[in-house]
């Protein structure tokens, strides 16, 4: 390098340590997941990952330009800046050799890269911390040790590149290193039109997870963080349509009849299936248990108090999750709120308070209402949540009885159950009914549960061992408590709900695999006679009908189908990630971000999802996809989501 352009010497070794890392990450993950790959995907990404990685590099070069920029002009002076700029350099490559170096795991549990999910973990340390220690530990140490390595050397490398000949005047440093400026600049930028890169002017596949390896992950966590600031508006994704037809969109497909005059455009009276006294309810949310497990469900047979429940009572056998996170099952559960590309409600600013929640209508009705976690309700802001509409009492891990075993997620399954059991006898003994939601926790990676317990039959698949050894954990824990409940007296004026709040993992190469959703329900000790329902169901229709079989009938906005009721169509709808899947009947539209919509046909039994194109000629289907996830947007942000006044008129 000649002395003229010595002053690029560290510029341009931190450019060479990040580029080679971008590409040792990437072709290592392309080998990996080779079976993921058709003919024709290998350039693509390539030609792809080279705008990506450039750009990323140019954002991040863009800044150490400018603290070599201050150097030159500082030199005389003082080597403060360069102190600054090796400092910078190699803290940068060291936050990238974590992320690309945690990148694998984030794939086996999301079938992604990290996005957004990556971020929000960051906000519960502990949690997470204690999740790495008892389940990953290797891959977290081999991960540190790696970060480590790497940053000592990057420093060292970036040191040695300050040896500029004394000679060299700031005359000729500034106009090199302006013309790096604009350089970088123009490679962040990744265009020359009037849109700057983004992910979907390199994704060309359907496969969300071959797309994001277009990527690297330090681009796709960025990216995700940039979004998670503008998550308000899902028209920015989507498209566009007029506020009122949204809305006679969502109101005609909720088939309601009784929509209340007011400033709540979708609160509606839905005649209740029962009527007079007014039962309890019970709905325990089980955490990751996906319609692949049960064996009643054509799954892998290892949730046997499960299969029980399900001969027993109304037990839905094609219902569909809304999302792949517990917070957008709490979402859909305790408030029927149709799934968005934006945070769930649960965490979102302006539904900590007056957002409609079963807990909310229940308080109103008279009722007692209760959430019982194992863990620290805190998590996932569930607290302030359910404090803020409508639940009047919080129990969880340092209300726990003399708990038996504590894992990184907070007390086993049967402590949850023994401490449900001592608080729904309590609130039995008083003259009010009562809500309560018990939310499980020992069915979550690392999958750490009490010794003994249970056990799988020889041979079963190694790799999953332990996965599957804690899914059937948590059925036992069940099974054990629904028992022990059947002998109180809270039982027989009790309705009890119990769901899944999502699978376990999502896969698959659709832009939203479909069966990946499909989770298990069953509904006891209701008026409705037992049986097995093979509609198709979203998870928002379990609270209207959870409503319905106990009499109330308050308006409220929700979207779902009462499903004590027929209806002429059946559907469910699902977001993962940025993708919005609307399935009617067997057929399903798919909108993705700046991309065409996609349509697709679904076999529920066979759980066959398969591209059809000819079914854009009908786009009554794109339009309620997109009215319903317009609406969730407008419904949050106007505030439109919420009980009525006393003094609305029926229409």
């Amino acid at each position: 390098m000649t002395a003229n352009t010595s002053v690029l010497k560290p510029l341009l070794r931190f450019t060479i340590i990040l580029i080679s890392i971008f590409i040792t990450s990437r072709i290592a993950l392309l080998f990996w997941q080779h079976s993921r790959l058709n003919d024709g995907d290998i350039w693509p990404i390539i030609s792809g990952a080279i705008r990506i990685d450039l750009s990323s590099i140019g954002y991040l070069a863009t800044i150490g330009v400018f603290i070599l920029i201050l150097h030159v002009v500082a030199r005389p002076k003082t080597e403060l800046f360069q102190r600054i700029f090796t400092l910078y350099g190699s803290c940068v490559v060291t936050v990238v050799v974590i992320v690309e170096a945690s990148t694998p795991a984030f794939i086996n549990q999301y079938d992604v890269r990290p996005n957004r999910l990556y971020i929000e973990y960051l906000d519960y340390p502990q949690e997470v911390f204690s999740m790495l220690v008892h389940g990953h530990l290797f891959a977290m140490l081999s991960t540190l040790l790696l970060a480590s390595l790497t940053s000592v050397y990057s420093y060292r490398l970036l040191c040695r590149a300050f040896t500029q000949p004394p000679s060299l005047k700031k005359a000729s440093n500034l106009p090199i290193l302006m013309a790096a400026l604009i350089i970088c600049l123009f490679a962040a930028r990744g265009t020359l039109n009037h849109r700057p890169l983004n992910p979907a002017l390199v994704y060309f596949s359907q496969d969300s997870l071959v797309n994001s390896l277009v990527l690297n992950s330090t681009y796709s966590v960025a990216f995700a963080l940039k979004n998670m600031g503008n998550e308000k508006s899902a028209s920015n994704l989507y498209g566009t349509m007029l506020r009122q037809q949204i809305i006679d969109t969502v109101k005609k497909a909720s088939y309601r009849k009784q929509f209340v005059v007011g400033n709540i455009p979708t609160l509606a009276h839905n005649k209740p299936f029962v009527s007079g006294v007014k039962k309890n309810l019970v709905i325990i949310l089980e955490e990751s248990l996906g319609a692949r497990f049960v064996g009643e469900l054509g799954g892998l047979d290892i949730t046997p108090e499960l299969d029980k429940l399900y001969q027993q009572g109304w037990g839905f056998d094609n219902l569909y999750a809304t999302g792949t996170r517990s917070v957008r099952g709490i979402e859909a559960i305790t408030t029927g709120f149709t799934p968005s590309p934006s945070r769930s409600v649960v965490k979102l600013s302006k539904s900590q308070h007056n957002f409609f929640s079963l807990a909310d209508v229940f308080s109103q009705e008279g009722y007692k209402t209760q959430f019982i976690y194992g863990g620290e309700s805190h998590f996932d802001n569930m607290k302030s949540f359910f404090l803020g509409n409508g639940f009047n009492d919080i129990v969880d891990i340092n209300h726990i009885d003399n708990p038996q075993f504590i894992s990184s997620w907070g007390v086993s399954d049967e402590d949850l159950f023994n401490q449900a059991d001592k608080e729904l006898t309590k609130l039995s003994n008083s003259t009010e009914p009562f809500f309560s939601l018990v939310f499980t926790s020992s069915n979550h990676d690392p999958f750490d549960i009490p010794q003994g317990k249970v056990s799988l039959p020889k041979g079963h698949n190694p790799e999953n061992y332990k996965r599957d050894l804690a899914i059937k954990y948590a059925d036992y824990a069940l099974g054990k408590f629904i028992n022990k409940a059947k002998t109180r007296s809270y039982w027989e004026n009790t309705v009890f709900l119990v769901v899944a709040d999502h699978d376990v993992r999502v896969f698959g190469s659709e832009p939203v695999p479909l069966k990946s959703f499909h989770i298990p329900a069953v509904i006891l000790n209701s008026d409705m006679k037992s049986k097995r329902d093979p509609r198709l169901v979203s998870q928002i229709d379990l609270p209207v009908t959870l409503m319905s079989l106990l009499g109330i009938d308050q308006a409220t906005p929700m979207l779902g189908f009462d499903l004590t009721k027929s209806y002429p169509v059946e559907r469910a709808m699902m977001q993962y990630y940025d993708n919005f899947a609307y399935l009617e009947n067997d057929r399903a539209v798919i909108l993705m971000p700046n991309q065409q919509t996609s349509y697709w046909r679904y076999n529920k039994q066979t759980k066959i999802q398969e591209k059809n194109e000819q079914l854009n000629v009908d786009q009554t289907l794109a339009e309620k996809a997109l009215a319903h996830v317009l609406f969730s947007n407008l419904a949050y942000t106007e505030q439109l989501y919420r009980l009525a006044d006393k003094s609305s008129d029926k229409e």
